[in-house]
């Protein structure tokens, strides 16, 4: 069983946790915050909690977005919502065998040590099993805030499921 330690950071997958999902978007006047996302972000960082995003790209491997359309639609993000301390990303594509690339947990062993603190001391929140699976591997805390597309068996697999980014936040703070 888990035990819940104080989060010394919280990292955060983009799309579709703190961005409306854009499939491939390469165009930053498409990023749109999900709802609840910049006050719980406000909140983290009020509380002197550091926060990163995690977050696999592979359309940079796919020839679908340059690395310079990434790196402009990311820009539009911290516009939107404020600083990230640490951000971690995978522009690997699922053959191409990285250890970064979630379910694996690379992105949450690099972002960590970005802002060095322990994985465990983490706390990673997202929308998918992939991020949940993550988090896991390397043994960060894990909540699942589901959408709309996120798979029923990934909703009963997760460690702990918020109903919003309000809710799992408020969990990270206990």
């Amino acid at each position: 069983m888990f035990t819940r330690r104080p989060a010394a950071a919280v990292l955060f997958d983009r799309d579709d946790t703190l961005i409306k999902d854009v499939p491939y978007n390469n165009d930053p006047d498409l990023v749109e915050p999900m709802p609840g996302a910049l006050e719980a972000l406000r909140t983290l960082r009020a509380a002197g909690i550091p926060v990163a995003i995690v977050t696999n790209q592979s359309g940079v491997a796919r020839g679908l977005i340059t690395p310079d359309q990434l790196h402009q639609v990311n820009e539009r993000v911290e516009e939107l919502l404020g600083p990230f301390d640490a951000w971690a990303i995978c522009v690997h594509d699922e053959d191409d065998g990285c250890l970064c690339r979630k379910p694996n947990p690379g992105l949450v062993l690099r972002a960590a040590g970005t802002l060095g603190v322990e994985p465990a001391d983490c706390v990673v929140i997202g929308d998918v099993g992939r991020d949940m699976e993550a988090a896991r591997a390397a043994g960060a805390r894990a909540i699942l805030v589901p959408t709309p597309r996120t798979r029923p068996s990934e909703i009963v697999a997760a460690p702990e499921v918020a109903h919003d980014l309000r809710e799992a936040v408020d969990w990270v703070r206990r």
